[in-house]
């Protein structure tokens, strides 16, 4: 990591005791993720120590991206292990990599309030409900919450491993390692770290990161706010500039650009410049109107469609993040509900249908085909809601020149709140239809505002 020895001031907790009744954890996460890999590196632990161990993974069976529970039993002999399914209220410590999944109730059911010693990464990973729900929040406090009702105060113990890995080492690989090292910390192991650190070093997989994952994560548990300093330290700039109203403009004629083609930029460019001028002259020294409508005109202009997809996954910033995410993902699924197909469930919503790894050639004609993008040749701008984003971005350009004309020093906050309107639209689909009829009430009572006439004062006889 580079930053300073990690286990400096870090005492040894001594381990858990182990008696013949055993030790029985459960180890939980999003599969894909190295959650499986804990494991083995447990059971070759207790195998250099000469003690019985037996794993199990319960239900995804490490499928990618789903939920993955391993449970792992440690006794003296193998002998004395005689089933490795953790039953309700019988686990010695969860191990949770993953926040949602350790908010499980197969998870908690094998917690016993002040004895199972429960520790969770608290890192915020959306799960498929995001995709599915604009409006949709992860719910850590409850989470945490339930948690620590199940397990108690004293037993439950919370970090950001995901956050703290990629500070440290670039990427979050490394975050199920740190857990491990802030269970050994906490004195939630049956075994030595010697032992912890030569099975990571059989184990073969980045073994320079994950020993010093492993040992940043006792740090962490042994001088948590320490950690955390260096973390916000790592991760911050040096007092980044405010992004200037040019920046704002600039960056997003750069995205439209590679999204579409010069002329889309220059298009974007051209609009925000006159209402930039016309809100100089009305309001001199004001550029809150022009900022609000440079986000939100990029907004309706640059709709992630079909064509934008294709883009972003064969730009290369897909295959990176992959690569920083999970060890290895040599079969790709796609899950996709383009509107040309019209796939519709029993509730008249559209359903996804799954495409393999040849989807990325596709992907690729895509891309070069972007420039029919609005033409009539467009093989998918003829659909309703194609159509209907047109409509929009129509209609907000008419708004605009409104909002030019209207400019006054008393009408500054109702130009800003109309030019912002396209904000409130939001997700996909038959998400975005039903924030877009939102916005659409908002943008009326809005206009009406921007457009009324404003009250002439009565003068009094006495002036």
């Amino acid at each position: 990591a580079g930053k300073s020895d990690p286990l400096e001031g870090v005492p040894s907790p001594g381990e858990f005791p182990l008696g013949s009744q055993g030790w029985a954890a459960i180890i939980d996460g999003v599969g894909g993720t190295g959650v499986v890999t804990i494991g083995a590196v447990l059971g070759m632990a207790a195998h250099i120590e000469g003690k019985g161990c037996g794993m199990i993974d319960m239900a995804g069976l490490a499928q990618k991206g789903g939920s993955v529970f391993t449970h792992v039993r440690i006794a003296p002999t193998p002998e004395d292990i005689h089933a490795i399914r953790v039953s309700a209220g019988k686990a010695d410590l969860v191990l949770g990599c993953d926040l949602v999944v350790s908010g499980a109730k197969k998870v908690l059911a094998a917690v016993r309030e002040g004895h199972t010693m429960f520790l969770a990464n608290t890192a915020e990973i959306m799960p498929g409900e995001f995709t599915r729900s604009a409006d949709f929040s992860l719910p850590v406090e409850r989470l945490k919450k339930a948690i620590r009702a199940a397990a108690g105060d004293d037993k439950a113990h919370f970090f950001d491993a995901t956050r703290t890995a990629t500070a440290l080492f670039g990427n979050s690989l490394g975050a199920n390692m740190f857990m491990l090292g802030f269970a050994f910390q906490h004195g939630g192991l049956p075994l030595s770290a010697e032992a912890v650190e030569k099975a990571i070093e059989l184990n073969g997989e980045a073994v320079v990161m994950n020993i010093a994952a492993f040992r940043w994560g006792r740090r962490a548990a042994h001088q948590p706010d320490f950690v955390r300093g260096l973390v916000d330290h790592t991760g911050k700039p040096a007092s980044a500039p405010a992004e200037t109203l040019d920046d704002i403009v600039a960056r997003r004629v750069a995205f439209l650009t590679a999204y579409q083609n010069a002329a889309y930029g220059k298009r974007y460019a051209n609009r925000v410049a006159a209402l930039r001028a016309a809100e100089a002259t009305a309001v001199p020294g004001s550029t809150v109107v022009t900022e609000a409508a440079a986000k939100n005109l990029f907004k309706l202009m640059a709709i992630k469609d079909e064509y934008e997809v294709a883009r972003l996954y064969t730009d290369g910033s897909f295959a990176a993040d992959l690569a920083r995410q999970f060890q290895s993902y040599e079969k790709l699924e796609f899950h996709l509900a383009p509107p040309i197909l019209g796939r519709r469930g029993n509730d008249g919503k559209p359903r996804k249908s799954s495409f393999g790894p040849w989807m990325m050639k596709a992907f690729r004609l895509l891309v070069v085909m972007r420039g029919l993008r609005g033409t009539a040749f467009d093989l998918f701008g003829h659909t309703a809601e194609r159509r209907a984003e047109r409509q929009l971005l129509a209609q907000y350009e008419a708004d605009l020149d409104l909002i030019a004309a209207a400019l006054a020093p008393g009408k500054v906050e109702a130009a800003a709140a109309l030019a912002s309107v396209p904000a409130l639209i939001r997700g996909y689909g038959h998400v975005r239809q039903a924030s877009a009829a939102k916005a659409s009430e908002e943008r009326s009572r809005l206009l009406q505002r921007l457009t009324e006439a404003a009250p002439v004062p009565v003068l009094s006889a006495a002036e």
